[in-house]
């Protein structure tokens, strides 16, 4: 029996450990003949197989900006999912005159699950450089949270042109007509809370904010004034505008849709100054609130009927034109104006920017004609790298 001694507990593992060694030479000799050498000149080196062999990876990402970004292209128009011309219309409009990723204010069913429409939408919007503001509705108040999270998870599943994901929580529900015959701020306030926490639990970079109000409307049994329904609402939900990423306001010109541009206060295009100032001086709201103007804009008389009691739109062209060039563009708090609308049916076709056969009227080619910025929000970059593999 081999008998270890001092001397040989010293030797052997000496000896192991050079086996060792020279084992691993030996293979990493053999790891880097794999490759062939690039030396110039050399082309007849034998038995050495090619790494040519390459995998082109694909990947997408958003770029890394804030909410504020700069070079924000603030020209918008609201319209409709179900009508791919109106996507069209939009870019000419918005995207002209040096103008690139202008907005688009777009209703959006919460019982809608529609994946051929929606995606439709969403390649449209990013093919044309739109910057989507999703403003929710037709939800059933007693099934609302169900509702809700199918909304927030149908919506996230589509790829959106920028990082940020633009959603207003239904429209003036301080307006009997559009909240179900009735008017009840405790009630939206609670769906707006859960509604907010549920959109951005299913993703960070949904950017919610309210559903505009009815700022100039009567307080009585079918409407309630705009101030009073928001603080109804704080008492319902202490800070829930706190909560909000931004305010979605209608700004419109009063009366009748008529107003003057320069008119101050809620009855004005600047309404959204009044609305601000009340959140901060008498709800103590903290956050500096980014305005996004979901509505606004004149009726003309012309239409498929002629009504008198609008303005003619020659004047509703050169209104326009004031407030994007005096007003909106040059107020810093104001990031997207989306006038209602680009084409809707009788009554109410005397808000179109264009007839009923597309024919822009005269305020669609003024605004086009304005000078715009070439937007540059936080939008998807497409990367590629390869992948190298030996034959």
């Amino acid at each position: 029996m081999f008998k270890f001694t001092r001397k040989t507990r010293i030797i052997v593992p000496l000896i192991i450990l050079l086996f060792i060694l020279a084992i691993g030479f030996y293979a990493i000799s053999k790891k880097t003949s794999l490759i062939k050498p690039r030396v110039a000149g050399i082309t007849d080196v034998p038995n050495i197989p090619d790494c040519t062999a390459t995998d082109t990876i694909e990947y997408m990402y958003y770029e890394d900006k804030d909410t504020a970004w700069t070079d924000n292209n603030k020209f918008g128009i609201y319209v409709y999912a179900e009508n791919k011309d109106f996507f069209e219309l939009a870019q000419e409009l918005v995207n002209s005159n040096g103008g690139d990723w202008g907005y688009v204010l777009i209703p959006f069913n919460v019982k809608d699950n529609d994946d051929g429409k929606w995606g439709r939408v969403f390649e449209q919007l990013n093919k044309k450089h739109l910057i989507p503001v999703i403003q929710l509705w037709d939800v059933d108040v007693k099934n609302y949270k169900e509702q809700t999270k199918a909304a927030a998870k149908f919506l996230n599943e589509f790829v959106w042109p920028i990082r940020y994901r633009y959603i207003s929580v239904y429209n003036e529900p301080n307006d009997a007509n559009f909240w179900y015959g009735y008017v009840d701020p405790e009630e939206y306030a609670q769906i707006l809370n859960y509604t907010v926490d549920t959109f951005k639990k299913e993703n960070t970079e949904f950017f919610v904010m309210n559903g505009a109000l009815n700022v100039t409307a009567a307080d009585n049994t079918v409407s309630m004034d705009a101030f009073k329904y928001m603080q109804r609402m704080n008492v319902e939900v202490p800070g829930i505008f706190n909560k909000l990423d931004g305010w979605a306001s209608h700004s419109y010109p009063q009366p009748n849709f008529s107003g003057n541009p320069y008119t101050w206060g809620r009855w004005g295009i600047r309404a959204y100054e009044d609305e601000l100032a009340f959140l901060k001086n008498t709800l103590k709201v903290k956050k500096e609130l980014p305005v996004f103007i979901t509505e606004t804009g004149w009726a003309h008389a012309e239409g498929e009927n002629f009504n008198y009691s609008y303005l003619p739109v020659n004047t509703v062209a050169d209104f326009y034109k004031i407030a994007y060039e005096e007003i909106w563009l040059k107020d810093d708090k104001v990031r997207a104006v989306m006038p209602f609308t680009i084409r809707y049916d009788v009554p109410f076709d005397h808000f179109s920017w264009v007839n009923k056969d597309n024919i822009p009227y005269k305020h669609f080619d003024t605004i086009k004609s304005l000078k715009k910025v070439s937007g540059n929000p936080p939008k998807i970059v497409t990367e590629m790298f390869e992948v190298t593999s030996c034959n």
